[in-house]
């Protein structure tokens, strides 16, 4: 880096979100769409405030990216405005960075060095926005060719579910190669990219240009077929040389309170699939907000996803639940020191399009004449129980907010194909997901795992990673030896993070 002052000149500033008025009335992606030089110079200015620090943790596996991102490398291309250099090694690392870019919550920020200090211009450099940049501006000026394979090996793979981690493997298997099958049993391609996010954080268009590419690469991709159902679990093993199980962990965690059997009680997932197949063109859904009291239970991504949709369903009103404290706006340095993922409050674009964020508080009992008409709500702490498992105890006088939809977003416990699980002989453990071992290998032979299935309901960098990590060790399996990449281990969590049993 030329200038390792620069970000002391150079403020940090995220990308423009449309006005809220404007983006709540459609169902486009909430940020503006720029001009390809104002997008452009908008992502070189953030660059450029990337120091030349000692240790870049940003694309460190532990706390930064997953990954292993090529951060400084391409920022500085970005910077010297090589954007075709950039795309490339953007794209050596992340076969999907126009996902990332607008999902991803960018752990590779707060691990930046900038992020030692968030006063006046400095903070960390806004990775997130540059990637996106990136990868919008390969596409526009066509960085991105398909990579057809010079020789085939003349083994396949098959591979059950066409999420980000699923694709991801599969593009990566291809280019070596391959003979890839995807099976997904939807009518469309993408899993949770394309019925779980909403168009308003991702664009469906997205996907289809991605899948165009695998298509044009040679992997086959077949929708409506629910392997273990349509397709017999063993007939799927006999006819190919290895199985990716990349399933995701969709099952939805239940919540046990009084009234939960009344109608217009939904969970997360079966309001925003048939609000998703709605933009799609699909018909109306049948649960609509539309002049409602909506309350959403849970305070994570799926919540927020559940606030803007209702938001743009036109909702009288809507509260979120969250039966943890309010975590502070700034990081305490002694107890959540950088580099380390801060628990901090942090705030979705869809909570700034209104409504009301309830903190340390908890459902008692849902009421109503068949359909719920209010949740009678509780002040909670939480605490942990001699089971380990942590509990919610009321410590003051309950109260009842009135609604006609309750959206339960308390999150998932595990995978939910048990036909396709039974017939290949693979049983989850005991958190619900299937294990497996160094080599990405479950307890049967030539049958792997990764993203969501492996390691729980999880952000799609990390099922991008483990896409391409297990495609690798299935590389290797089929051939004795592998040019792919491997960024993760079956066994990495972010430093930190620990699992919960």
């Amino acid at each position: 880096m030329p200038d390792p002052r620069g970000f002391l000149g150079m403020p940090r500033s995220s990308a423009p979100m449309r006005p809220i008025q404007e983006r709540t009335a459609d169902w486009s992606e909430v940020y503006e769409a720029l001009a390809r030089g104002e997008r452009k110079s908008g992502a070189r200015e953030q660059a450029s405030r990337c120091m030349d620090c000692g240790i870049p943790y940003c694309h460190s596996e532990s706390v930064g990216c997953p990954l292993g991102n090529l951060i400084p490398e391409w920022n500085d291309l970005v910077r010297r405005g090589d954007w075709a250099l950039a795309a490339d090694r953007l794209h050596e690392t992340n076969n999907f960075p126009e996902f990332t870019g607008r999902l991803c919550p960018a752990p590779c920020e707060t691990a930046c060095v900038l992020a030692l200090s968030e006063a006046n211009t400095t903070g960390s450099v806004t990775i997130k926005r540059v990637e996106q940049a990136i990868a919008d501006t390969a596409w526009d000026e066509g960085f991105v060719v398909n990579r057809v394979p010079v020789e085939r090996s003349g083994r396949t793979v098959a591979i059950v579910g066409s999420g980000p981690a699923g694709l991801a493997a599969a593009q990566q298997l291809t280019r070596v190669g391959h003979r890839v099958t995807v099976f997904e049993r939807d009518d469309r391609l993408g899993g949770l990219l394309r019925y779980g996010i909403p168009d308003f954080k991702l664009a469906k268009s997205a996907i289809d240009r991605r899948l165009s590419q695998l298509r044009g690469e040679g992997t086959r991709l077949v929708t409506d077929c629910d392997v273990g159902l349509d397709l017999d679990a063993r007939e799927l093993t006999a006819a190919y040389d290895a199985v990716i199980l990349a399933i995701g962990a969709g099952r939805a965690r239940e919540v046990d309170v009084p009234g939960r059997g009344l109608a217009d009680i939904h969970f997360a997932m079966d309001y925003l699939v048939p609000a998703n197949r709605e933009c799609a063109g699909d018909g109306p859904s049948p649960i609509n907000a539309a002049g409602k009291n909506v309350v959403i239970i849970g305070g994570g991504d799926t919540a927020a996803d559940c606030l803007g949709t209702v938001h743009r369903q036109g909702a009288a009103s809507v509260t979120e639940l969250n039966y943890h404290e309010q975590p502070p706006r700034a990081r305490d340095s002694a107890a959540d020191p950088w580099p380390l993922w801060p628990l901090t409050l942090r705030a979705a674009p869809a909570d700034a399009e209104g409504g009301r964020r309830e903190f340390e508080v908890a459902a008692q009992e849902f009421v109503g004449d068949g359909h719920v008409r209010g949740v009678r709500v509780a002040p909670v702490r939480v605490a942990e129980a001699s089971s380990g498992r942590r509990v919610a105890e009321p410590v003051g006088d309950p109260f009842e907010l009135p609604c006609e939809l309750v959206l339960l977003a308390v999150g998932f416990r595990g995978v939910g194909e048990d036909d396709l699980l039974a017939g290949l002989g693979v049983e989850p453990n005991p958190r619900g997901v299937i294990a497996c071992g160094q080599d990405w290998q479950t307890s049967q032979p030539g049958v792997f795992v990764c993203g969501d299935a492996h390691r729980g309901a999880s952000l799609v960098v990390w099922a991008i990673a483990e896409g391409r990590s297990a495609a690798r060790a299935v590389d290797v399996y089929l051939t004795g030896a592998s040019t792919l990449p491997a960024p993760v281990h079956p066994g990495a969590l972010p430093l930190g993070i620990r699992r919960r049993n």
